[in-house]
């Protein structure tokens, strides 16, 4: 939960904001409607270093994974309620640009060990349009800034269009339309904006600090991290670079990790805390990717063992084979009810659970149910191959 003033502080979400308040509530109250859910987790973010700045140590880095709601119309890659996995580093007063150019660099790191398909990394600087916005002579950058930002759902006419209903003439909307053309997977794209012939100090400050983030992440990850013009994220709280990640044959299903700069969010009037962040849509992840059967697991249940049960009256020995497995990371369950041993083999199989334990006074043995393999074991001792110790995703893409 937050409070309502909190999440409504900035950017255009309060269609999408879900209010917490009591079934029984009495409809006069208003001290019901204070409250809702978390639209993202960077506005929070923002109170939590404002009402403990003098705990933390500068610069803050953080990590956190939670659920987020949103009032949205449910479809692919779009949910009601979904995982959030977000990393932010905020200073006081100050933040230093190359941090920017750090987070494509963790992006790179954490998805490049996934076994998801390729991503591409789409980087810009709200600097750079509302600069360049600004040296055209549009009044209202922010606006415009909205505008071109949705043309990829309503094309580069409707685009046009739009502009022209914020009072663009058709030169300015061109010039709009062709810096939204530029990608480039280096600074090239430097020399692309200033043929357009369009100066403003504000774009030059932006293109540098492009550059870097560019550059850095070339270096670091070469093919991956491209300047992309058209972007700017919705939100009105970013200020510098922006980021979106998409995967690679599946761009139509949006950004699974985006984010960007923002110096004014956690502001308390007398301090200043810029900061700078991504947030992985982990439910939208997995969702495209399991949903378009791109994606596997080896086994339903992250169970690796069963152990067999002869007679009920043996479950206390196997619940203590259970515990001594579980004590040494090995993911166990008891079978459900005594029964044949044949019975509860394709118990496990039905599972994907690899592993079957058959106690005995003689000496406990345990049954690779794939290859037929039977050996002694003692719980005290035995281990799975490394392989088989959890589930494995396996992704069936190039």
């Amino acid at each position: 939960m937050e409070p309502l003033d909190q999440l409504l502080r900035k950017g255009e979400t309060s269609k999408e904001v879900y209010l917490l308040r009591r079934l029984q509530a009495d409809e006069k109250d208003s001290s019901d409607s204070t409250l809702g859910l978390h639209f993202d987790l960077t506005v929070p973010f923002a109170r939590f270093v404002l009402e403990n700045a003098g705990k933390l140590q500068f610069p803050f880095r953080r990590y956190q994974i939670q659920k987020c709601w949103r009032g949205e119309r449910p479809q692919e890659g779009r949910y009601r309620e979904f995982l959030q996995a977000d990393i932010d580093i905020v200073d006081r007063d100050t933040l230093p640009s190359h941090y920017e150019a750090e987070l494509p660099l963790i992006i790179a790191d954490v998805l490049g060990g996934l076994p998801i398909p390729k991503i591409r990394i789409q980087v810009n600087n709200r600097k750079v349009l509302q600069g360049f916005y600004r040296g055209l002579g549009i009044d209202d950058q922010d606006e415009a800034i909205r505008i071109v930002d949705k043309i990829d759902k309503i094309g580069p006419a409707g685009v046009a269009a739009e502009l022209a209903s914020l009072g663009a003439t058709e030169a300015q909307a061109k010039l709009a339309l062709a810096l939204a053309e530029i990608s480039t997977p280096d600074a090239s794209f430097v020399e692309l904006v200033e043929k357009l012939g369009v100066t403003d100090p504000l774009l030059t400050e932006g293109l540098a600090e492009l550059v870097n983030v560019v550059e850095t992440a070339r270096a670091h990850a070469p093919g991956i991290c491209f300047a992309e013009l058209k972007i700017a994220r919705g939100l009105d709280y970013y200020t510098g670079t922006v980021y979106e990640t998409q995967l690679v044959g599946f761009e139509k299903s949006g950004s699974i990790c985006s984010g960007g700069r923002y110096d004014n969010l956690a502001s308390s009037g007398k301090e200043t805390f810029p900061g700078v962040g991504i947030s992985l849509g982990v439910t939208r992840l997995v969702g495209v990717l399991f949903g378009r059967d791109a994606l596997q697991v080896s086994r339903s249940v992250p169970t690796c063992v069963l152990v067999a049960l002869p007679a009920e009256e043996d479950r206390p020995a196997a619940d203590r084979i259970a515990a001594a497995l579980r004590a040494r990371g090995i993911a166990t369950e008891v079978a459900p009810a005594a029964a044949k041993f044949g019975k509860q083999i394709r118990f496990a199989e039905r599972r994907g659970i690899p592993f079957v334990w058959f106690p005995s006074p003689e000496g406990d043995t345990v049954k690779d149910i794939r290859s037929g393999d039977q050996v002694d074991a003692a719980a005290a001792s035995w281990s799975p191959p490394s392989e088989d110790l959890y589930p494995a995703v396996r992704g069936s893409f190039g």
